[in-house]
């Protein structure tokens, strides 16, 4: 079973749509322990850094996500819900995160933001989450990314310099850009995920 996790913050009817093409089970949930137990745990975001970490840590998602990371269990972050997995963020102050990716999450440096549209990215590592689909574009809505982090496979994207746009390392897996909203490409990269399961 997969759970999108509900804090309050993301997309979470496009979300369950989207994830419900694969054929699984999925729910979404408030409930810390149905969060913690499940097969597969989403956490979608949309908003400001800080806002989302406080509607998280109201369902005691920071705590659910360490447990999982700790347990081995796959996490899926989607957009913030990716930015929050790192140390710190600094949209509207400086916001501590989930931590359980080094990093920082930054004000990107471009005349016009949000970077909001179709964008390319480019993978480096063996590649699980875009097996098949190297050369697409997905969709993204963010004025603010991680520049440079040590996870274990990374695919970068470019708006007025490289941002990290997804990552696999370990049971985290996460994007900046929303594969839900991402046509087919955006499908295949979530069958993808629950494929890897």
């Amino acid at each position: 079973m997969i759970a999108i996790l509900d804090y309050g913050s993301g997309n979470l009817r496009s979300a369950l749509r989207a994830f419900e093409t694969t054929g699984r089970k999925v729910f979404i949930t408030s409930d810390a322990e149905t969060a913690e137990k499940a097969d597969a745990l989403v956490v979608p975001g949309v908003g400001a850094f800080g806002a989302c970490m406080d509607g998280l840590k109201k369902v005691n998602g920071d705590q659910i996500v360490k447990a999982r990371v700790t347990a081995g269990k796959p996490t899926l972050g989607i957009c913030v819900g990716m930015q929050i997995m790192f140390e710190s963020g600094v949209e509207h102050g400086t916001f501590i995160g989930i931590g359980a990716l080094k990093g920082t999450v930054e004000k990107m440096s471009a005349p016009v933001l949000p970077h909001m549209g179709w964008n390319t990215v480019q993978t480096y590592g063996a590649s699980k989450l875009f097996s098949g689909i190297e050369n697409e574009s997905f969709y993204f809505v963010h004025s603010y990314a991680v520049k440079n982090s040590d996870v274990a496979v990374r695919a970068t994207s470019n708006y007025y310099g490289d941002f990290i746009s997804a990552i696999e390392d370990g049971p985290i897996t996460a994007t900046q850009f929303h594969p839900e909203k991402s046509g087919a490409a955006g499908l295949k990269l979530i069958s993808n995920w629950v494929e890897s399961l």
